[in-house]
């Protein structure tokens, strides 16, 4: 049997269009499942599926939340605001029962931008719905390299550990932020220039950490070998 863990990345449905065919899907962007199968992973899509969500867990070694959609406000007890973009409550419930049984089991969790998120609405918390003004983490909408940020890190914490730096150069694309923090989580890493939380860990020291950043789309892709390696461990 391959010793590769499984990471199981949960997908979107979206409308898509492909040679001769226009209709739902269920995608990944290529960035991140090349992330994954270059840190010496099984990549796994997760369809949106609301009916057992837990029984997937069963089947792989690692969860992975990706970005997306604006995590609709009456996931975490608000009212929407006209800033709120497109969500997908369906997807919502899916994303938020894996992550809270992912973290139950201490499972190795990574969630990223949108998956932060999430993994502080599954855990009790809040976001702001838009950060408004000039979005120095979102410039320009549909690029990465536009919205370049330092990240410090704390000195000790997973986030450090599985960077490999204390202050980090990440690419952002989020117009939301945490608010209230979910319960048994600490802010592990700031955005520089203005304090904003950019990573997200286990207070108990577990392997579940959130980066709101978009390490995929990085040159640098340590985090996801060290994910995958703490994967491959929790068989």
């Amino acid at each position: 049997m391959s010793s590769r863990p499984v990471i199981g990345l949960c997908a979107v449905r979206e409308r898509a269009r492909w040679a001769l065919w226009d209709q739902e899907a269920h995608l990944v962007a290529e960035s991140y499942v090349a992330a994954v199968r270059g840190a010496g992973a099984v990549a796994v899509l997760l369809p949106v599926d609301t009916r057992a969500p837990l029984e997937l867990l069963d089947r792989i070694d690692g969860l992975l939340l990706v970005g997306g959609a604006d995590v609709d406000p009456s996931s975490y007890g608000a009212e929407r605001e006209p800033e709120t973009e497109s969500t997908y409550p369906e997807r919502d419930a899916f994303e938020i029962a894996l992550t809270r049984a992912a973290l139950e089991r201490g499972m190795p969790y990574l969630g990223i931008c949108r998956g932060m998120q999430v993994m502080n609405v599954a855990l009790g918390g809040t976001l702001v719905q838009d950060l408004g003004g000039e979005n120095r983490h979102r410039l320009v909408p549909g690029s990465f390299e536009a919205s370049i940020n330092q990240v410090a890190l704390e000195p000790g914490s997973l986030a450090a550990a599985a960077i490999g730096e204390e202050l980090h150069t990440a690419v952002c694309h989020h117009h939301q932020a945490i608010d209230r923090l979910g319960d048994g989580l600490v802010v592990s890493g700031r955005s520089v220039a203005d304090g904003l939380a950019e990573a997200l860990e286990l207070r108990n020291g577990g392997w579940g950490l959130g980066v709101q950043w978009h390490p995929e789309a990085a040159d640098k892709r340590q985090l996801f070998h060290v994910f995958a390696e703490a994967s491959n461990g929790a068989r």
